[in-house]
């Protein structure tokens, strides 16, 4: 797992400065910049939750939904082996290439949604 924390169903990024000698993080997937700090792993988390939930409330306050929105569509990039093998499995499959990314995206979540709980 990358270095990040979890709450309420948000992410924050978790970073440490040695120089200052402090965590500190961002909320992800989100539309505003909400960060948080601590000196230590129990202040980080704390701070990581006020910062939910501050969020929370402004964006409530504001009548703006919190999370990030997104169109559903992406621009990826693959190897071009990689873009070859996978064209010519989503073609044998009989679907497109969408479909068949979509799929294998839609397996790694459901596989590592439960190994997360």
């Amino acid at each position: 797992m990358k270095d990040v924390i979890i709450y309420k169903e948000y992410v924050g990024s978790v970073h440490y400065s040695e120089s200052d000698e402090v965590f500190f993080g961002k909320i992800e997937g989100i539309d505003d910049l909400v960060t948080f700090e601590g000196q230590s792993v129990p202040q980080l988390k704390q701070a990581f939750h006020e910062a939910v939930h501050d969020y929370l409330e402004i964006a409530r306050a504001a009548g703006k939904q919190p999370e990030k929105t997104y169109r559903g569509s992406l621009n990826i990039r693959l190897k071009p082996e990689i873009h070859k093998k996978a064209n010519r499995l989503a073609l044998i499959k009989g679907k497109t290439l969408n479909q068949f990314i979509n799929d294998a995206v839609e397996h790694e979540i459901g596989i590592n949604m439960e190994v997360s709980k």
